[in-house]
């Protein structure tokens, strides 16, 4: 097992400096300059050039790039030009309210799979299979923007049961029940799509199990139908599901930005907005690297687990 994980170790390592030239070349190649807008429309040609130098964009491309990397291997992220402040800060205090808000549409949208994907893959029931079938269509064909506003108009302003925007304002940790209301909305709308890929994926798999030979064995030996599926089936049916749950993870991540703007939920996706609007192209840059390593580890962690989960894989890739 070790030495499959260290052989998957270099092209993740690859994948991410790829991604740092490939970031910082096309963060360099936007039109404008910072050091322009930093000293406003009439500023004299020699202020722009001190700007310039003191931000370090007089150097070489190669050496602002060698510059960036060696802060980030130090953790040295660089300072904001328009935002304000440290990076590292400013990502730091994103950062908790992105993952609150990532692993609790995660958690929802895993047991809701777990629930419905079972049920789907066994039921006899045409009204069932309907009703599964109805929420697989809409949770993968609503866009979040969609279900958002609905979420919004729907308990927000004719039941007026959940806040629907914002933070509570002591704090996600002092009133773990006042969090859980503001966190609903957001949670649903970010993790409904995951969770219905999930539960078609999961169902079908299922499908597919209960018709392999140790099943109708076991059927013979007369196990009942549900434990069956969760004793048996499932445990076949796993493997490729954490594979599904892998990729939904970066997919998640990636609707979190706007999931952040609809609920006005202050995580990297609005520092990216924020980021964006007002030109400020370190902090974008650090953003968008930040958010290929997650990818990159979500994607190393679905492969061991993978591997752990079924033996040929990391018997074959330790050859």
């Amino acid at each position: 097992m070790i030495r499959y994980v260290v052989r998957r170790v270099p092209s993740a390592l690859l994948v991410l400096w790829l991604a740092s030239v490939l970031v910082f070349l096309v963060i360099r190649a936007i039109p404008g300059d910072a050091a322009t807008v930093l000293a406003g429309a009439d500023a004299s040609p020699e202020t722009v050039h001190a700007i310039r130098a003191q931000l370090g964009l007089d150097k070489s491309v190669p050496e602002q790039y060698l510059h960036w990397v060696g802060g980030l291997l130090t953790g040295d992220l660089g300072r904001s030009y328009l935002i304000g402040g440290d990076i590292a800060d400013l990502v730091g205090e994103g950062l908790a309210n992105t993952l609150t808000l990532a692993l609790s549409a995660l958690v929802l949208a895993v047991l809701t799979a777990l629930v419905l994907g079972p049920v789907w893959a066994s039921t006899r029931r045409p009204w069932v299979d309907k009703v599964l079938t109805g929420f697989h269509t809409a949770s993968v064909s609503l866009p979040p923007f969609v279900t958002g506003v609905l979420l919004i108009l729907l308990f927000g302003e004719v039941f007026r049961l959940l806040p629907t925007g914002g933070v509570p304002p002591d704090g996600l940790l002092d009133r773990i029940d006042i969090t859980a209301q503001y966190l609903v909305l957001p949670a649903v709308c970010l993790g409904l799509p995951v969770a219905g890929v999930l539960t078609g994926f999961l169902a079908e798999t299922l499908r597919g199990e209960l018709r392999q030979d140790y099943v109708t064995t076991v059927r013979a030996a007369g196990v009942s139908g549900r434990a069956l599926v969760l004793r048996h089936a499932l445990r076949g049916a796993l493997p490729v599901a954490v594979t599904t749950l892998g990729l939904q993870t970066g997919a998640l991540l990636g609707g979190a930005v706007l999931v952040e703007s609809i609920f006005a939920w202050p995580g990297l996706g609005l520092l990216v907005e924020q980021g964006i609007t007002r030109r400020d192209y370190p902090v974008v840059q650090v953003l968008l690297i930040l958010s290929v390593s997650v990818f990159v580890a979500v994607q190393l962690l679905t492969d061991v687990v993978h591997a752990y989960l079924d033996p040929r894989i990391r018997l074959g890739g330790s050859r």
